[in-house]
């Protein structure tokens, strides 16, 4: 299998895109949103087999003090080979310079990022759109103050 590795937006089908973050599955990404997000971030990483768009993420970042990793996705027939421990390398390779590498990782996929050289955070917060079903998930614990 020989892959073609892309660093930047150009030619990208948004509408491909949203369909394989449907599929890999990290939701339903809207292909207008894909290309505002990814146009908006500092480093991209596509990975195609031939013209086939198999694997994606990017990295937000302020050139200096923190890169966020984002939005790393697999399709389903691909995972397992490597490609996913390939992106977050390139993106942490990219990043490398800067005071602090974040990202947020699926639940069940800390592991994964641990083998790659990060630490789970203690202090980490968040503010949600939907907050509700992040709660419902259990990606989000309440703390209740003054109790």
């Amino acid at each position: 299998m020989s892959l073609r590795w892309q660093y930047d937006s150009l030619g990208v089908d948004w509408e491909a895109l949203s369909e394989l973050y449907k599929i890999a599955p990290l939701g339903d990404k809207k292909a207008e949103d894909l290309k505002v997000v990814f146009s908006n971030s500092r480093y991209q990483c596509f990975v195609y087999d031939g013209e086939k768009i198999i694997g994606v993420g990017r990295a937000l970042s302020d050139g200096i003090d923190v890169s966020y990793i984002a939005d790393v996705a697999i399709h389903p027939q691909y995972q397992k080979q490597g490609i996913g421990k390939q992106i977050v390398t390139k993106l942490v390779e990219f990043s490398k310079e800067h005071n602090k590498i974040i990202l947020f990782a699926s639940m069940g996929k800390e592991l994964f990022y641990v083998k790659l050289g990060f630490d789970k955070m203690n202090t980490a917060m968040a503010i949600f759109k939907n907050r509700q079903s992040v709660l419902d998930l259990g990606l989000v614990s309440e703390i209740k103050i003054g109790e």
